[in-house]
């Protein structure tokens, strides 16, 4: 398989949107400044606890975009970095810091 440095950059993007979102995820659970919103990670927070949940998240959601990348679908790969970047970590951003 060719390199790609196109997919290369958007799989890094997509990464450091997941370490950003479980990161945030971490931080508002456990002060208690939110819930989190998605009811299956709810869930294993609230029967594994927060650290072993979210980092079982992410890690599940980082191989499967390596997956992704893995057969070239940089293009999804990217949509979902954005759709996280909108949707996870933006509004992580303005809850946890203003």
């Amino acid at each position: 398989m060719k390199r790609s440095r196109f997919g290369d950059g958007v799989l890094l993007i997509f990464i450091l949107a997941q370490v950003a979102d479980g990161v945030f995820t971490y931080l508002g659970v456990s002060t208690g400044i939110a819930s989190e919103g998605n009811p299956l990670v709810a869930w294993y927070i609230a029967t594994f606890g927060v650290g072993v949940a979210v980092v079982g998240a992410k890690t599940v959601a980082i191989a499967l975009g390596a997956a992704l990348h893995m057969r070239a679908m940089h293009r999804t790969i990217g949509l979902l970095a954005i759709l996280y970047l909108a949707v996870a970590v933006l509004p992580w951003t303005q809850t946890l810091f203003n």
